[in-house]
């Protein structure tokens, strides 16, 4: 839970190969890294839990079942941290790889459909654009693992849509690590679109995370993008063959050896855990298949039959892609019977988690691919008429016809998606403060009517915020300065609120704050840990100023105006206690204030605070 003081030492240690480096974090960003399995996660930094993070993960792809779900116990266990410190890059990170752990791990696939929920919710509610779209690959990737192709494309789609304009870096993640989201997010794209046999489309998004990688990836990142695109070759080549393009297939195998040998050098600095005696295609057996489906021959029999039995889990897809593999080679050393019985056991009905080649439902076409296979075999025994053949091939045209048909839909939705963001896009200009990103008056007039009318949003808090000390920055420094300090506030505000609580820019320097469904006292808690982070924050960011916020309780039957000018009246409350504080009305003071049509500011002079 959330706060709970656990340590490293109390968690259980991944299971798998024995990596070259060891287990210890290595997060090749973090300045304080500690290998002491007793530090307390409350004593790491946030870039430890982002590192720890990225390394469990590659642990968990090599290990076995056992290891994986240690491995995730521990990610839950930085996870819990991270949303008790609440930095919102860091929660949405964490939560990304809790998932994408789930989805990798068998029978813990709808373990990620809350978190996935939770970080598509939470990255759009902290205007994390690069994060929000991998959590629609994550949900794409979802969909296929229960079947759900026409779901999947409409994700896919979305994400497409949210990468494809050119996007402004998070300053607040650094460059490098911004481009590092963005290329594990058109990585897990590329992922969903090669399941869907959309192959082009897949070329086109990993080229971009190429870029991404090329500017500012390390090794790990490096050897994940390689090893995905040798997937992606692979599936495509297989592909290729039951068209009869052999010899564009032949091309896809020989570029996927040709990564094979390209990633010993980033997969030995890589996180994942590796015998440091043997190289990558030795270790990984996608890498193995590469060799061998570009070249099949009898030297790559015993490496893919010590890949195939590794006490580790392995990727149904990569399962197929080895057998095929080793089949081959079992024929080319005319091995007939043990490349038929390599192939056999994926025409078995109900087999279990023992068997060396399952089926997979996120990948049909790779499952088509096995059973051709296992059919040229034993077509030698009984060989089909050559009217069967015909059939076998137009049958095939027809599925590569439909896989374009599938392209055009994804085509169609990603126009689809395209329109909807731009048209979201400009609402939201409308509806958005240009200099904060948060709502804007006209948003806050909506919203506040909106709730006064429901039932549903009582009890209903109201405040109002002002910065103390922001007319000396201005004065001080410069406007440009004091524009800074403002969005600064205001992702403070909109940070350290829960994701129902609406944060607008009332003018000037001031700020409304509506908390549905929250009581005085609450609300005056709530808003009194934020006065506290602003008062945190380095001098460098806040240039010094703090908060005054004045909070009341909405009455029966008072509108938007009489709530707002008693929220601005205990604000000034605040202010003249010295500010840097939270001021709630006193049941007498209340009782100045009477609901009507007159309010605090309204029986002084007052001119509305305007933007400078």
């Amino acid at each position: 839970m959330p706060g709970a003081a656990v340590t490293i030492a109390d968690l259980p240690a991944p299971a798998g190969l024995i990596p070259s480096r060891g287990c210890a974090p290595l997060h090749e960003d973090a300045t304080d890294v500690r290998d002491d399995a007793t530090t307390a996660l409350s004593e790491v930094s946030d870039a430890w839990l982002v590192g720890r993070a990225r390394e469990l993960s590659a642990v968990g792809q090599n290990s076995d079942a056992l290891g994986q779900r240690g491995t995730i116990r521990e990610a839950d266990g930085l996870l819990a941290e991270a949303q008790r410190r609440g930095e919102p890059r860091i929660v949405a990170q964490l939560l990304r790889h809790c998932a994408a752990m789930r989805l990798s791990t068998p029978g813990l696939a709808h373990g990620a459909d809350p978190l996935l929920d939770e970080l598509l919710t939470h990255s759009r509610r902290h205007g994390l654009l690069v994060l929000e779209a991998d959590a629609r690959a994550l949900r794409g990737r979802r969909q296929l693992l229960a079947s759900g192709e026409d779901n999947a494309i409409s994700e896919v789609a979305w994400g497409l849509a949210m990468l494809e304009d050119e996007l402004v870096p998070d300053t607040a993640l650094g460059r490098r690590s911004w481009d590092r989201l963005l290329a594990t997010a058109l990585i897990d794209l590329g992922y969903v679109l090669t399941q869907l046999g959309v192959y082009e489309m897949a070329e086109v998004v990993m080229g971009r995370a190429h870029h991404r990688i090329r500017e500012s990836g390390g090794p790990h990142e490096i050897a994940v993008h390689m090893m995905n695109r040798c997937r992606m070759l692979l599936g495509w080549g297989l592909r290729l063959e039951r068209i009869g393009e052999d010899d564009e297939a032949g091309e896809r195998f020989a570029t996927a050896s040709a990564l094979a040998y390209a990633v010993e050098g980033p997969w030995q600095e890589s996180l994942f855990p590796r015998l440091p005696d043997r190289t990558a295609w030795d270790q990984i057996p996608l890498l193995g298949a590469a060799h061998a489906l570009a070249q099949p021959g009898p030297e790559h029999i015993e490496r893919l039959q010590r890949l195939r039995s590794l006490d580790r889990a392995i990727h149904p897809r990569e399962k197929i892609i080895v057998a095929i593999a080793l089949s081959r080679c079992l024929m080319s050393a005319d091995r007939r019977a043990e490349a038929v019985s390599v192939l056999a056991p994926s025409r078995a009905a109900g087999q279990d988690s023992r068997s060396h080649v399952t089926t997979d439902t996120s990948d049909p076409t790779l499952r088509i691919s096995l059973a051709r296979e296992y059919a040229r075999l034993v077509e030698i025994d009984e060989p089909i008429s050559d009217a069967l053949g015909e059939y076998v091939l137009e049958l095939e045209t027809e599925l590569w016809t439909m896989r374009e048909a599938r392209y055009s839909t994804l085509s169609s939705r990603l126009e689809n998606a395209r329109l909807n963001l731009r048209h979201d896009a400009i609402t939201q200009q409308a509806l958005q403060d240009p200099l904060t990103g948060l709502s804007n008056r006209r948003a806050l007039d909506d919203r506040l009517d909106s709730l006064l009318g429901s039932a549903e949003a009582q009890p209903l808090s109201i405040a109002l915020v002002d910065l103390d000390g922001f007319k000396e920055v201005n004065d001080r420094c410069s406007h440009a300065e004091g524009d800074d300090v403002l969005r600064v506030v205001a992702t403070t505000l909109r940070d350290t609120l829960r994701v129902d609580d609406f944060v607008s820019r009332y003018g000037g320097d001031e700020f409304v704050v509506l908390l549905p469904v929250v009581a005085l006292t609450d609300a005056e808690s709530a808003l009194q840990r934020t006065v506290e982070a602003i008062a945190r924050l380095p001098k460098a960011l806040s240039r010094g100023v703090t908060l005054s916020i004045g909070v009341v309780a909405m009455r029966a039957q008072e509108s938007g105006a009489q709530v707002l000018a008693r929220a601005d009246a205990a604000m000034y409350q605040a202010k003249r206690g010295g500010g840097n504080q939270v001021a709630t009305f006193a049941a007498a003071e209340e009782a100045q204030y009477p609901a009507g049509p007159s309010g605090p500011r309204e029986q002084e002079t007052w001119i509305p605070p305007q933007p400078h």
